[in-house]
């Protein structure tokens, strides 16, 4: 069976583009174009599509109240396929519901294979699976549900946190940010799938959502406890020796940006028992092996249990390979973060 796409685009040109690409898989059909928001909303609710591509800046009903009152209404996967430029408004929108913000494809080969891709495999994600869309906010200074992380052993120094995540993932590192403390006192690297120059805008997002800094990594930083690091998509990063932040260039042909098992298995060999390891939702297998990594050098590892995915993908494959010491569902994993960083 086909997977039914509707495309809403304001512009005529991308709308054929995004046809043009998702028909040469014979797997996909496009089923319905929308010029604006209003009839994305309508189409949406009438031919009862797999999965919808959505634009942001479209007029009469921009994307981000389409996607609002499609989520409200009748929910369907929606990917968003939009300039780097609207990088920011793009994570607002996985706020509201959206499950991936991809770049609008060029020419390129890989460009027009990883929109099939994600469209092929969001189109199946079981909605009412998902968390609720929450418009999060940072949290309020008083009345911590987290405990304060304590002192760490000494002579050790704090442990350092690295996570891995692909689709689904900026939602679900909301939903960890925004409940680790102030006072979180170890530092979180993190490398996330995401286009390239989409890397600012989930910053931007995630400094949103969180009491703890959130920047985009840069080569030769000594990482601060409290604050959280993002690999831009363009570099691999990875934690040196001697404890400082690293950004090497992609190997050719690699697939996935930036590359989730390089940051594990850095760590892995730079923090050993002092490394802690988590992998999130995601499509494909990267990860699994960095986790690996990280367990067999003494690290405690997490991975993200399959009820609370999005997409049940490199976490299934780094539990069924043992590298996971624990399974936690998405609500449960900040307050273990808190656990291992206090040392309890």
């Amino acid at each position: 069976m086909r997977t039914r796409v509707l495309v809403a685009d304001d512009s005529a040109i991308a709308r054929a583009v995004l046809r043009d690409i998702l028909e040469s898989d014979p797997e996909i059909s496009v089923v319905g174009e929308a010029r604006d928001g209003r009839e994305a909303v309508e189409l949406a609710r009438r031919l009862v599509p797999d999965i919808v591509t959505m634009d942001l800046g479209m007029p009469v009903l921009d994307g981000m109240g389409a996607i609002g009152e499609i989520m409200a209404a009748a929910p369907l996967p929606i990917l968003v396929v939009s300039s780097a430029l609207d990088a920011g408004k793009a994570y607002a929108a996985v706020q509201r519901g959206a499950l991936e913000v991809l770049a609008k494809p060029d020419s390129s080969e890989a460009s027009r294979a990883e929109l099939i891709a994600k469209v092929k495999t969001l189109s199946t994600v079981r909605i009412r699976a998902l968390p609720r869309p929450i418009l999060w906010t940072r949290p309020a200074e008083s009345g911590q549900a987290m405990p304060s992380p304590a002192a760490k052993s000494e002579g050790l120094g704090p442990p350092t946190f690295a996570i891995a995540s692909s689709t689904g993932g900026p939602q679900a590192l909301a939903r960890i940010l925004s409940s680790l403390p102030a006072d979180f006192s170890a530092s979180i690297l993190i490398a996330q799938h995401i286009s390239e120059g989409f890397a600012p805008g989930l910053v931007q997002w995630l400094s949103t959502v969180s009491k703890l800094k959130v920047r985009l990594a840069m080569g030769g930083e000594l990482p601060d406890r409290g604050e959280v690091y993002v690999s831009p998509s363009e570099s691999n990063l990875s934690l040196s020796p001697s404890g400082r932040l690293a950004l090497a260039a992609p190997a050719g042909r690699q697939v996935f940006h930036p590359l989730c098992d390089a940051l594990l298995k850095s760590v892995a060999d730079a923090r050993g028992r002092r490394g802690i390891g988590i992998i999130l939702t995601g499509m494909s297998e990267d990860g699994a092996r960095g986790l690996a990594a990280m367990r067999e050098a003494g690290g405690f590892t997490i991975a993200q249990d399959e009820a609370s995915s999005v997409v049940f993908g490199m976490n299934k494959v780094a539990i069924e390979r043992g590298a996971a010491l624990k399974v936690l569902p998405l609500e449960a994993i900040a307050a273990e973060m808190c656990r291992l960083a206090s040392g309890a």
